[in-house]
C-alpha cells in the first residue's frame, strides 16, 4: 500500500490522533476515505475516456503502462529476449568457434 509499512502507518496514526484529537479523528478518516474514493473514480473516468479516444486497439490500456519506467523496462526486456534469439555478431572474415576450440588470447589486451 503506497510503500508504507506497519511502523510508518502506526506513526501516521499517532500523529493524526495528536493533531486532530480522538473526537474528530473518525470524521477526518471518513473525509479522507471519501477523497480517496473520489480520486479513484476520477482516475478510472480518465482512463476510460483515454481508451475511448484512442480506439479499440488500445482497449487493454492501463495508466501505469504510460509510466516511463514501465516503458523502458518493457523495451529492455524485449531487447534482451531478442538478443538471446540472435546469433552472436561476427566481424567480417571471422568464423564461429567450433566445439572445444579455445578463443584467441591477446596478452596485450589484458
Amino acid at each position: 500500500m503506497f510503500g508504507v509499512g506497519l511502523p510508518e502507518l502506526a506513526v501516521i496514526m499517532l500523529v493524526a490522533v495528536f493533531v486532530f484529537g480522538p473526537d474528530r479523528l473518525p470524521e477526518v478518516a471518513k473525509q479522507a476515505g471519501q477523497m480517496l474514493r473520489k480520486a479513484r473514480t476520477l482516475a478510472n473516468a480518465a482512463r476510460d475516456e483515454l481508451r475511448e479516444e484512442l480506439g479499440p486497439e488500445y482497449a487493454d490500456l492501463e495508466l501505469r503502462d504510460l509510466d516511463p519506467r514501465v516503458i523502458v523496462r518493457k523495451h529492455i526486456i524485449e531487447a534482451m529476449e531478442d538478443a538471446e534469439d540472435d546469433q552472436p555478431l561476427l566481424k567480417k572474415g571471422e568464423k564461429p568457434l567450433l566445439a572445444g576450440e579455445v578463443p584467441p588470447y591477446d596478452a596485450d589486451a589484458t
